[in-house]
């Protein structure tokens, strides 16, 4: 079975820089980001085994989600004078060791992912979100996708061919988000998520959904009338049921078709897969070792040098035992 595994770089790094005390390098360098995306880069080498991997990246264009919204993301902290510069180091590594890179002006890491993903494991953009995703055999190129992300957006992403792993606590304590996980911590399908989010708004992003609609009251909307359409729709109905609940919805019908735009990942962004570029066979392992030698990066090191040596001992010729 042939396993994609696609990395949201900045989430990561993110995570890396505020998971990890400022450690610096024997030049003063504050490599603490650094240090933790490689950490988790080379856990999830060694748990998952995959057969390519890529890395996507946002890029400092305004995408088109600000476009549509000059208030998105407008709350968000500025990027740690301490955390810029190592988001450079980190793309010199993986060009290092040969690690293909997605990113693309006017587009989030998300976008791109969505993308690849969808490439990847031949769905058809238009029938993505239906429950039964249209799998077109000619365009497959792997069996499974991966993403490595603790952003809940990418979640709506999940379905039978793509899993998301979200770390949970450090760097090291993960949870892999399939079907089931998605409908069990949220009370829905992932297919569902984007009109979840054009209800409960996303504070983090600064847009608003449906004021006064919070996760319980969204989730049973959504698996009442299956979407945001079906909802509006339904208004009506809803409103003999519950007179305040149909106000609040009709009073913020364009902040939930706002918040539906820019909660979707866009799923045709202007990128062509490659899958045999993002093999696995041409990861320079001796790049990277380079690299890390290089920040003094004593444990990763070791964490190399073990996985090497237990890879060499299981390509190793049993010996017969001597009757």
């Amino acid at each position: 079975m042939k396993k994609l595994i696609l990395i949201d770089g900045n989430a990561i790094l993110h995570r890396a820089f505020h998971a990890l005390p400022p450690l610096s390098n024997k030049d003063g360098i504050i490599v603490n980001a650094v240090y933790g995306f490689f950490s988790m880069f080379l856990k999830i080498l060694e748990d998952q085994k995959p057969d390519f991997i890529i890395v996507c990246f946002d890029r400092k264009a305004p995408t088109f989600r600000k476009e549509l919204y000059v208030g998105y993301q407008a709350k968000r902290p500025k990027m740690s004078d301490d955390l810029v510069p190592q988001i450079k180091y980190v793309h010199e590594i993986l060009a290092k060791a040969k690690v293909e890179i997605f990113e693309v002006d006017g587009y989030e890491a998300d976008d791109l992912i969505g993308t690849i993903a969808t490439q990847a494991v031949g769905l058809r953009t238009t029938d993505y979100r239906k429950n039964r995703p249209t799998v077109d055999g000619s365009l497959k190129t792997v069996d499974e996708v991966l993403i490595v992300s603790g952003d809940r957006d990418l979640l709506q992403l999940v379905n039978h061919h793509v899993k998301m792993i979200a770390p949970i606590t450090g760097l090291t304590n993960m949870l892999v988000f399939d079907e089931a996980a998605v409908t069990l911590k949220y009370g829905i399908k992932p297919s569902q998520m984007v009109d979840y989010k054009a209800l409960v708004g996303d504070p983090s992003d600064n847009y608003p959904g449906v004021a006064g609609i919070g996760p319980k009251t969204a989730s049973t909307l959504i698996n009442e009338y299956k979407s945001l359409t079906g909802i509006y729709e339904n208004l009506e109905k809803i409103k003999s049921k519950n007179p305040n609940l149909a106000m609040k919805l009709a009073k913020d019908t364009e902040a939930a078709g706002l918040a539906q735009k820019l909660a979707g990942v866009v799923l045709d962004a202007p990128i062509t897969l490659d899958i045999e570029k993002a093999g696995i066979k041409y990861f320079d392992k001796q790049g990277l070792i380079e690299e890390f030698e290089k920040f003094g990066f004593k444990s990763l090191l070791n964490r190399l040098s073990a996985g090497q040596k237990a890879e060499e001992k299981k390509k190793e010729p049993k010996q017969m035992e001597l009757l």
